[in-house]
């Protein structure tokens, strides 16, 4: 099949990553937005898990990757929930990790598995592998945080696509690791992932949107309205829950207003303080960008 990505342009995906993208697993994540519940108050921000993983699958696989991490890249992801980390909020998981409890659980499904096995692959390899292109612990580039990173700044409107394509021009795999080729790419994505958590996650706006829902999502549970197992389908099918109580479609409908939005964030959100410091390749040595700074 033909794909066209936004950030990546068109590539022809065949085998194991069309049976894959193909699976209703993965469709699933056409209707899970990849910002959380920041569309009800910025309907301009509507991209999915569905395309930032295959996203993740086609930026390692144009950094060389292999095969086998290409479709650790594109199955990430699979096990998000409806509207991605609210469910972190609602079920108090600080670390963000509901879904990685339950990544096993997807990827030993009769339908992945066996689409992995027929392609000579195996459930335990995708969750035991080592994938250091994919991911990386902070401070370090990596195939998630990079995409990520510019797929939320462009859809917010705060980078362009001359501007992304220019910096991937600087951005390669050395040793097994994401590094990028110049001093001045370096700073920029480092600049551009503080203004992805101060202007995106962190603004005032979106905060309220993903707090607000997160409030009308953990009532709807203790309520016995949504059952937990709810929220293992989509945004869709929680919000066309939602809109069979008069009470909660209320409350929906303040959250798209903002009727009760107030700027002061609350002391219980806790503001994480997420940085990065990109590995420089520079006549056949690496260094980070702090070394050269500092």
């Amino acid at each position: 099949m033909l794909y066209s990505d936004i950030l990546y342009g068109s590539h022809e995906i065949t085998g194991v990553f069309e049976t894959l993208i193909q699976s209703s697993f993965f469709q699933r994540l056409q209707f899970i937005h990849q910002g959380g519940a920041i569309f009800l108050v910025n309907p301009q921000i509507r991209h999915t898990r569905f395309e930032h993983s295959i996203g993740v699958m086609l930026l390692i696989r144009q950094l060389g990757g292999s095969e086998k991490e290409q479709v650790a890249g594109l199955l990430h992801d699979l096990s998000h929930t409806a509207f991605s980390h609210v469910i972190d909020y609602v079920l108090n998981h600080q670390e963000e990790d509901f879904h990685e409890k339950w990544f096993a659980y997807f990827l030993r499904q009769p339908e992945i598995s066996s689409i992995l096995e027929a392609y000579g692959y195996t459930a335990d390899e995708m969750l035991t592998g080592s994938f250091p292109i994919l991911e990386q612990p902070l401070p370090h580039l990596c195939a998630d945080r990079l995409d990520y990173t510019l797929r939320d700044l462009y859809w917010a409107g705060l980078l362009t696509l001359k501007e992304i394509h220019a910096f991937l021009e600087n951005v390669m795999v050395y040793k097994n690791r994401m590094v990028v080729t110049s001093l001045a790419a370096a700073r920029w994505i480092k600049e551009k992932y503080m203004v992805l958590n101060q202007e995106y996650f962190q603004k005032k706006e979106h905060l309220y949107a993903n707090q607000k829902l997160a409030e009308l999502l953990r009532e709807l549970l203790e309520h016995n309205f949504l059952l937990e197992d709810d929220f293992f389908q989509n945004d869709t099918h929680v919000i066309n829950l939602i809109e069979f109580s008069l009470h909660a479609r209320m409350k929906l409908d303040k959250i798209r207003s903002m009727s009760d939005f107030n700027p002061i964030v609350p002391s219980n959100i806790i503001l994480k303080k997420r940085e990065i410091d990109p590995e420089i390749l520079e006549h056949g040595r690496v260094y980070r960008l702090s070394e050269r700074q500092g």
